[in-house]
């Protein structure tokens, strides 16, 4: 098997790196330790937190010949309807538990298909069963950045071909990795869109706090108040020179993976990591205007530019973090809010894309990680990059070998 590229080299090549060795594990969930926000000059904890009581799940297959599935998601309310995104530019359909066979849409000729090109996400429109618009984020022939929106056709199981409108355009560098890639609708209606900052940080710079850049950035837009779209107002640069209106938060390297809680509006962003640290960011609904996840001053809590003697002060630190070589690569979840697993009520799920491993944490009173688990019982066949959220709150992860599971108890 091909060895991982250095860290030095390895930037997220998310659809570039081999598939994950087959780890060996028990059939039940095993202690996590876990890296609490630090200061940079602190140490870490020394011990890891009490084991979490047990509990048996399973991942449960639902589809097994898929072609690189990147991301799923269902039209709000649509107990129906499970959409899959396949990264070569199709999105696929699955009614009643059967994938139909036509896709849903196909814009394939309009991604690229080497690296990290191709069709990352999709959101559906907050009315969608009323008004049957959708958006995609995808990577077009040339490496750049699209927001593109499109219809449904009547009936919903087929969309129109042909695009509505594109939203965003964004020019990228010519590195070829960093896009982020997640969109989502948040719970104020408002759409929200998570870029890469297209640099490595072996870099000389990195846009993720310069004002005059989408890159590295949390956008917020709304696509009802005007075509293309309009600005929100409570924005927080809106009227700020030398600030693009559409930002919301700064200092991303690269949310691959990112999701509201669908009960709180709590925001939590998988922020990859460069040479030390993969990082989770838990930010509440009331403090996600204007928030600064600090990079590229620090990666995690460590310093990342200067080396030492950074200032975090104005930063919003990780809930949690965890060190190469544990993983290279972190892929975001959901916080579980379905009824097939009520033990499991706020509880967040993660994964690592080069370890193959899934794990899941929760908040203490605090606001503290607790209850940290391995899922050793969950296939480790091959690389998970993404995970999933149906309209019922269960979760799903989908894998690069093609396989989309459901988590379940066992």
């Amino acid at each position: 098997m091909l060895k991982p590229p250095p860290s030095h080299v390895k930037r997220v090549a998310l659809f570039a790196l081999p598939l994950a060795a087959a780890l060996a594990g028990g059939p039940g969930p095993t202690e996590t330790p876990s890296a609490p926000p630090q200061a940079p000059s602190q140490p870490r904890p020394a011990s890891p937190p009490p084991p979490a009581p047990a509990i048996q799940l399973k991942a449960t297959p639902i589809e097994t010949e898929l072609e690189f599935p990147l991301f799923l998601t269902s039209p709000p309310g649509d107990t129906r309807r499970v959409f899959i995104v396949e990264r070569a530019g199709r999105i696929r359909l699955r009614k009643d538990g059967i994938l139909l066979k036509a896709p849903f849409l196909d814009i394939s000729p309009l991604t690229g298909q080497g690296h990290e090109y191709g069709l990352y996400s999709m959101a559906f429109h907050p009315r969608f069963a009323s008004n049957r618009r959708y958006f995609v984020y995808y990577l077009d022939n040339n490496a750049d950045s699209r927001l593109v929106e499109f219809r449904a056709a009547p009936g919903l199981d087929q969309s129109e071909p042909m695009p509505v409108r594109t939203l965003l355009a964004i020019k990228q560098a010519s590195y070829c990795l960093h896009y982020g890639g997640m969109i989502a609708f948040g719970p104020d209606g408002c759409l929200y869109v998570g870029m890469g900052d297209g640099q490595t940080g072996h870099k000389p710079s990195s846009p993720a706090r310069d004002g005059d850049s989408l890159l590295g950035k949390m956008l917020r837009i709304d696509v009802d108040k005007s075509a293309p779209y309009a600005v929100p107002s409570d924005n927080p640069f809106v009227g700020k020179p030398g600030w693009r209106e559409e930002i919301w938060m700064t200092g991303l390297r690269n949310p691959w993976r990112w999701s509201f809680d669908r009960m709180t509006g709590d925001l939590w962003v998988a922020d990859v990591g460069e040479d030390k640290r993969e990082e989770i960011t838990f930010i509440p609904r009331a403090k996600q205007r204007g928030a600064d996840l600090g990079w590229p001053v620090m990666e995690g809590t460590l310093c990342f530019r200067p080396r030492t003697g950074c200032d975090p002060s104005g930063l919003t630190p990780p809930v949690l973090e965890y060190d190469h070589p544990d993983g290279c690569s972190v892929t975001g979840g959901y916080v579980y809010r379905g009824e097939r697993m009520p033990a499991l009520k706020g509880t967040y799920f993660y994964a690592d894309y080069c370890t193959g491993w899934v794990r899941s944490f929760r908040l203490g009173p605090d606001g503290r990680p607790i209850d940290h688990r391995t899922w050793d019982s969950f296939p480790k066949e091959d690389n998970p990059g993404s995970f999933g959220e149906d309209a019922s709150g269960e979760i799903y992860l989908l894998m690069s070998s093609g396989k989309v599971y459901r988590i379940e108890p066992a």
